[in-house]
């Protein structure tokens, strides 16, 4: 229990001294994310990978409404644990190079979300989750509109009206369940226990759906994604895009189909309709891009589409694909991000037509460049490959049809993302180019540890699908257990 309180509110008091450090404020928060991730590993080496609760803190927080701080770790809370904690260093690091305007507040917004990343991570009460789900939102939308980019005000209104319009929604359906238990509490495992009718299990279905479905985000609540990504700084993109869409990946998995497995069945057609139909958008759309950011936006569409798709198979290869694929897709675009503020940094501009012939300038930043796009269009022996196959035959369980298209995402995707390589990176040098200097110091670093986490999980990912196996298998049986009973 002391390791777990200790992991979530060690950010949120690095993030306290932090706002109060100053200039010597990035390297408090890198101490305290380092401090974090070691603490986080700690927990992992000391985790059995099996189906049960682990690290388990449950104390009395408003009991006249039943609402306990309730929070645990499992094989599937394990995996996004640690990419929260693996990022937020690496992160904070790719930031030394920037000088951001009051920048004791920046990195202490970044340790305050993390904090709430974690909360909505482990917790197993709902009130708990939401208090998480929330205070996420907040640091990343002062990050957005304080250290932004042109029409920031405009782009960040648009984002935070979609996520709180979905927040609201998945509130409505907590408090539906609250009334509905007759323990009258918010903890998962009395959610889990309801005995809703179809009609019941179909509106809460779309509640938390659509919640979800903005955060991820799926097609057609996407709107939002390409221009805050594009607008937000490179930190807060990386936040958005590693992390963060990761809370509506795990809401569906953790939250949504044990809960309602009826209403997932119900409209489980029209979800993998809806990601199959984002994933084509989306890849068609980034074919014409000639932003390199804004493109990455949209390639990340796409593979969120593959994993909301594998998730509404309702199967096991499915599901490992997605938990697998969510920490590949963290670490992969991440450092793409990276990579083109790098670019930016030198050069002053991301679109693609202006650039060309870095590698001749830069060949240790056009090594790195190549192995995080190999990644990210899952070549065999990278870490996005093993996902995305287990995604691939998950989908296909389900259809010949939905399989077929959807493995169009990592044939549009490696189109895309090698030509915009190729013309980035290959061909003549031009006046932009031609000065172009190398990585070095923190950027070396941050990039060889991406490429070394891309090709290690590629080569032996057993741990991470060991990692999961066990709490996925348990969960796909209270699923089909619980169907039975509705039926």
């Amino acid at each position: 229990m002391e390791q777990l309180l200790l992991l979530i509110f060690l950010p949120l008091a690095g993030a306290i001294i932090t706002a109060f450090a100053g200039k010597s404020a990035k390297i408090v928060s890198t101490v305290f994310s380092v401090v974090s991730l070691g603490l986080a590993l700690f927990i992992a080496c000391n985790f059995i990978p099996n189906a049960s609760t682990q690290f388990e803190a449950n104390l009395p927080w408003i009991a006249d409404l039943g609402i306990n701080f309730h929070a645990g770790i499992d094989g599937i809370s394990m995996l996004v644990v640690l990419l929260t904690n693996l990022l937020i260093p690496i992160i904070i690091l790719s930031s030394y190079k920037h000088d951001y305007k009051n920048q004791a507040a920046f990195y202490a917004l970044i340790l305050f979300m993390q904090t709430g990343l974690l909360l909505v991570f482990t917790a197993l009460d709902a009130f708990l989750f939401y208090i998480g789900w929330e205070a996420a939102l907040i640091p990343i939308y002062f990050i957005c509109a304080f250290w932004g980019g042109k029409d920031r005000v405009r782009i960040n209104m648009k984002f935070f009206v979609y996520t709180i319009a979905g927040s609201l929604f998945m509130l409505m359906g907590i408090i539906y369940l609250y009334l509905q238990n007759p323990a009258h509490n918010f903890e998962i495992s009395a959610f889990y226990a309801l005995n809703l009718d179809a009609a019941q299990q179909g509106w809460i279905f779309w509640a938390f759906f659509i919640a979800f479905a903005i955060k991820m985000p799926v097609f057609p609540f996407h709107t939002w994604q390409p221009d805050t990504y594009t607008a937000a700084p490179t930190q807060g993109t990386m936040l958005l895009s590693g992390i963060m869409l990761k809370m509506g990946i795990y809401g569906v998995i953790r939250w949504l189909l044990p809960i309602v497995p009826a209403g997932v069945q119900d409209w489980s057609c029209v979800a993998i309709g809806l990601s199959i139909i984002g994933i084509v958008y989306a890849s068609l759309i980034a074919f014409t891009q000639k932003d390199a950011k804004r493109l990455v936006a949209y390639s990340s569409i796409g593979h969120v589409g593959l994993i909301s798709a594998g998730i509404f198979a309702l199967n096991q290869q499915g599901m490992q694909g997605a938990m697998v694929q969510m920490l590949s897709h963290g670490i992969n675009v991440v450092g793409l991000f990276f990579v083109l503020d790098i670019i930016f940094s030198r050069v002053k501009t991301n679109k693609i037509e202006e650039l060309g012939g870095i590698a001749k300038a830069a060949p240790q930043l056009a090594i790195t460049f190549l192995i995080i796009v190999l990644g990210t269009v899952a070549l065999p022996g990278t870490n996005g490959f093993i996902g995305e196959f287990l995604l691939l035959m998950g989908v296909y369980n389900v259809g010949i049809w939905a399989a077929a298209i959807a493995g169009l995402t990592i044939i549009f995707g490696a189109v895309y993302m090698l030509r915009m390589y190729q013309n980035v990176m290959l061909g003549k040098t031009n006046e932009l180019t031609i000065t172009f200097s190398d990585i070095q110091g923190s950027e070396k670093f941050v990039l060889y540890l991406i490429c070394a986490l891309i090709i290690v999980l590629g080569v032996y990912p057993k741990p991470l699908l060991h990692l999961t196996e066990a709490s996925v298998q348990h969960l796909l049986e209270q699923v089909n257990q619980k169907l039975t009973s509705v039926k």
